[in-house]
């Protein structure tokens, strides 16, 4: 008897081995990930008469590796107005960024004054939309999970609103354009959110001023807020993660002489000083980005260029020079608009004079260490963004 159960168990437990083999053997084998897997992406907007992106894979140190260029299915404005150099033709910071989880890329098209989508693949990018921006020479754009606002420079000035499908598209928003507080004399560089999306900001640059506007439940803005600007020329700014506003002053590219302010914002709209117009002794400070811990802020300098550095205090968003120097570009290469990747390990830095990505390392103290140089841009490039 003992013998028989002993032999039916064994039976049972080869049946059991069997069973597991042949699952194993049916288990599909995962697909290796490729060697050559770019560990993130930086897009720079080619901003020319048949506009597109130019995409650069990044490696795991932060080496970028171009990869192509894809149609933005409208036309971009290489051609500077005014005073501005042919290095920065648009004169704005966030004309391309970013958005829903790095799914998408928004871009203006300031030469058929309209705005683009792109899905972002893991290799390349595909054209979801193209609309028109409600306005003329679109320059910024602003996002807050599905809300897109757009800061129109050309005609009368405005800000328009659009809301984001989940699929990228979008759809104009109706009774979101106000105009600005300087009309057609204002000069605007720059649209953005506070982090809660409650606070859209605009900078003007002749007139010395910052507009806000307060966002309603249905994503609608309020008229115009007049702040004035501690400095002169406010240019690119940017929120922290503690909603500490910091603002670039280029002082009218006035040699030696740009700084930086730092702000609160009231629920009203209104912003209070914080710290005032702090030196760094370059020239043209024009571009801002804050790293995620909310600690530092990078500030390009045009006309010297160099990246200055500046601490923000965690508690009271009090700002201090760290380093006037703590990037070079080199002589004449004219750093305009800049991007962190999504870790704040390294900073992608468009430098419109050598048509060209130049590319740091964020060290742990806030300082940076060159990694190279990637050209091959067209002059008249503008607007970067990193993940």
């Amino acid at each position: 008897m003992h013998t028989q159960i002993r032999g039916i168990a064994i039976f049972v437990i080869f049946l059991i081995l069997g069973s597991l083999s042949t699952a194993r053997a049916q288990r599909p084998t995962p697909t290796p990930r490729p060697r050559n897997f770019p560990a993130g992406g930086v897009y720079v907007l080619t901003n020319q008469v048949s506009n597109s992106v130019a995409v650069f894979h990044r490696t795991a140190r932060g080496v970028l590796t171009p990869a192509g260029e894809f149609s933005t299915g409208g036309a971009g404005d290489p051609v500077p107005h005014g005073m501005d150099p042919p290095t920065d033709p648009l004169a704005s910071q966030g004309a391309l960024i970013l958005g829903h989880g790095n799914q998408f890329l928004f871009v203006v098209n300031a030469g058929s004054n309209q705005i683009s989508v792109l899905r972002v693949g893991i290799l390349d990018l595909t054209l979801v939309d193209v609309v028109d921006s409600g306005g003329v020479r679109p320059i910024s754009l602003a996002l807050h999970e599905n809300l897109l606002y757009v800061l129109n420079e050309g005609g009368t000035p405005n800000i328009t609103g659009f809301t984001v499908g989940d699929d990228g598209t979008l759809t104009p928003l109706l009774g979101s354009t106000q105009p600005l507080i300087g009309g057609t004399a204002a000069d605007p560089a720059q649209v953005s959110f506070n982090p809660d999306g409650t606070l859209l900001v605009v900078t003007e640059k002749a007139g010395n001023r910052l507009n806000t506007y307060t966002i309603d439940e249905n994503g609608l803005p309020s008229a115009p807020i007049d702040n004035p600007s501690n400095g002169m020329t406010p240019f690119g700014f940017a929120f922290n993660n503690s909603s500490f506003l910091v603002v670039s002053e280029a002082f009218g590219g006035a040699p030696n002489q740009s700084a930086a302010s730092s702000y609160s914002a009231a629920e009203d709209g209104t912003l209070s000083v914080i710290s005032g117009s702090v030196p760094n002794s370059q020239t043209a400070s024009c571009w801002v980005v804050t790293t995620n811990n909310g600690r530092v802020a990078f500030i390009s300098n045009t006309g010297s260029g160099t990246i200055s550095s500046y601490g923000i205090g965690s508690g009271d968003g009090t700002l201090n020079l760290i380093n006037s120097v703590a990037g070079d570009t080199g002589a004449n290469s004219a750093p305009i608009d800049m991007a962190l990747n999504n870790s704040s390990h390294f900073l992608y830095v468009l430098a419109g004079g050598l048509q060209s990505v130049v590319s740091f390392r964020v060290e742990f103290d806030g300082s940076l260490t060159l990694i190279d140089t990637d050209g091959g841009l067209p002059l008249g490039a503008q607007g970067i963004a990193a993940k």
